[in-house]
């Protein structure tokens, strides 16, 4: 692989532009999000991976002179916002505690109508004794938030598995109201069916949701990472009922943690992704998969994304595979381009 390298930084058929340093709070989580205003004005509005800082806003209209215009802080250092997402003039933001127990936990809504003043305007309260609540959200039409988030009605039979699929109408969104929820059966306390078998101890990262992706394209369908579950097509024309189509589940043999499934629609293929979590490929291998998405009651592998060397980068420092995907919630079927599983490739690697 041919590559460049600056202050430390790799790079391939990419150049910096700009730089901003937020203020020396770094850190962005998984919630990155454009909003494009009235005249062409573009803003990108970051969530952080941990305290002190909940959200920053960037003037990023001149994308060589990327400007600061608004930083919040999280009420308390035991949690963490890490997702986001805007949708017109309004904001979500995921609050995930450290601990269950601790509060605010769940999401807020703001008004970014000003994005030089962001204004809290509902909040969603998930907070409990079992609750560390939300940790990744979708926010794309403007009426509905999909998210991983426990629910305290819930006691989950192991602690790893506390995040569900939750479902929270927000149309008016000073007041949220929690509308559906579907769980693997058998990680909770009262489910007829048995708990699901676990992976081996160092690679058990819980089964749960993470992403709840809901397409334009298809509203009637969340297509669910849910970590060591696997992925799942989830019916949602009734949101009030959330039932599943199919799943996919690569692990055993692999190493679980699947992220992310995303469909390409019009080519009958989808893009699954799984997260690198231990450092030093200390569970490679982490992959980008295709799907056969032809038949979405039968999802079936066909390849997997071509990775760097592993013997190459993997004591480079921290995490080497996959993690996540631009999934790219405004597209419609038309711009579906015959390179959108490839270039929006994002590997958890050093300096690369």
């Amino acid at each position: 692989m041919n590559s460049k390298t600056s202050g430390g930084a790799q790079f391939l058929n990419m150049r910096l532009l700009a730089q901003n340093d937020l203020g020396g709070y770094g850190g962005v989580g998984e919630g990155v999000a454009m909003q494009v205003l009235p005249g062409g004005r573009r803003v990108l509005w970051m969530a952080h991976e941990s305290a002190p800082k909940n959200f920053t806003a960037v003037d990023v209209t001149e994308p060589r002179a990327p400007k600061v215009i608004a930083q919040t802080d999280l009420p308390h250092a035991s949690m963490r916002s890490n997702s986001l997402e805007i949708s017109g003039n309004l904001m979500a933001v995921a609050y995930q505690v450290s601990k269950p127990g601790l509060a605010p936990a769940g999401f807020e809504m703001f008004d970014i109508s000003v994005p030089e003043n962001p204004r809290s305007i509902g909040h969603f309260d998930a907070s409990g004794p079992t609750s560390r609540g939300a940790h990744a959200l979708w926010f794309v039409d403007g009426e509905t938030v999909h998210m991983t988030c426990s629910d305290p009605s819930l006691t989950p039979r192991n602690p790893k598995d506390d995040q569900i699929y939750r479902i929270v109408d927000v149309r008016n969104p000073t007041k949220p109201e929690a509308i559906g929820r579907w769980w693997l059966p058998g990680t909770m306390e009262g489910d007829d069916a048995p708990p699901p078998k676990r992976l081996a101890p160092e690679l058990d990262s819980g089964f749960r949701a993470h992403n709840t992706n809901v397409y334009p394209d298809r509203p009637d369908r969340c297509y669910l990472g849910y970590i060591d579950g696997g992925a799942f097509v989830m019916d949602i024309s009734d949101k009030r009922n959330p039932t599943p189509i199919s799943s996919f589940r690569n692990s055993p043999p692999f190493k679980g943690f699947t992220h992310t499934l995303m469909p390409l629609f019009g080519r009958n293929l989808m893009v699954l992704t799984d997260e690198c979590v231990q450092d030093n490929g200390g569970d490679w291998p982490k992959l980008v998969w295709l799907l056969d998405g032809s038949d979405e009651t039968n999802l079936v592998s066909i390849s997997t994304l071509p990775a760097p060397p592993v013997d190459v980068f993997k004591r480079r420092g921290g995490r080497f595979g996959a993690h996540n995907i631009h999934e790219n919630p405004r597209r419609r079927r038309i711009q579906v381009r015959r390179t959108d599983h490839w270039h929006v490739l994002q590997w958890r690697r050093a300096g690369l």
